[in-house]
């Protein structure tokens, strides 16, 4: 995958804040992180940005995995991690969200 141009502070707190009210549109459960999952999550991130994924792993090694593989896979930064739900964002090739400059 390309390498990611790093987020600046402000850009990550802003995308934190617009993240608040989202509901997760992607979950991963029992079977993992799957074809159909992955695919799931590109669509959901080339529609919206930012969306909130929820991750069903009980143990923080599996969980950290997870999200390891879902930003490593699908070129996305990891913006928020609360409980079960993670937060990913990567710019469209059209944007719908304007990040603060710095």
């Amino acid at each position: 995958m390309s390498q990611l141009k790093a987020l600046t502070k402000n850009q990550i707190k802003f995308l934190r804040a617009e993240a608040h009210s989202l509901k997760p549109v992607v979950m991963i459960g029992n079977n993992g992180v799957t074809e159909a999952v992955m695919e799931e999550l590109d669509r959901a991130l080339a529609h919206h940005e930012l969306v909130k994924v929820k991750i069903r792993a009980e143990d923080r090694e599996d969980k950290a995995e997870i999200i390891e593989y879902l930003c490593s896979h699908s070129n996305a930064h990891k913006i928020h991690t609360i409980g079960h739900n993670l937060v990913l964002y990567r710019k469209a090739k059209e944007p719908k969200l304007v990040l603060p400059k710095k």
